[in-house]
């Protein structure tokens, strides 16, 4: 079901208009005078991503400026953005990111022999 912009001819207002049927577009008026001179407006339109072009986007090295890989919160704030982009949760990511870190050292959690 279309919606359509329109402008109106005597009080140049918008009107979108949501129009269910062909007959509907004989009869459309301004919703805010009522004047039925209206002129159809060009609308802008979206089309969803595929996962390809999702994933292409995120490997653009435009999104990696800024990050600090040695930053864990600069990391998780990428992950955090990918994570949206690609429609996955990440309403815990925000929970990692208050939890209190060490010095930043890694710690070597293997056994030594």
């Amino acid at each position: 079901m279309p919606i359509y912009e329109y402008s109106c001819q005597e009080c140049n207002r918008r009107s979108s208009i949501l129009i269910l049927s062909a007959q509907q577009l004989n009869s459309v008026v301004c919703r805010h005078c009522g004047n039925s001179r209206l002129e159809r407006l060009l609308s802008r339109f979206s089309a969803p991503k595929s996962e390809e072009s999702k994933l292409e986007s995120l490997a653009d090295p435009a999104n990696l400026s800024g990050l600090d890989e040695s930053d864990p919160r600069s990391v998780a704030r990428l992950m955090k953005k990918m994570g949206k982009e690609m429609g996955e949760d990440v309403s815990d990511m925000d929970a990692m990111l208050d939890q209190p870190h060490d010095d930043g050292e890694a710690t070597d959690h293997t056994d030594s022999f």
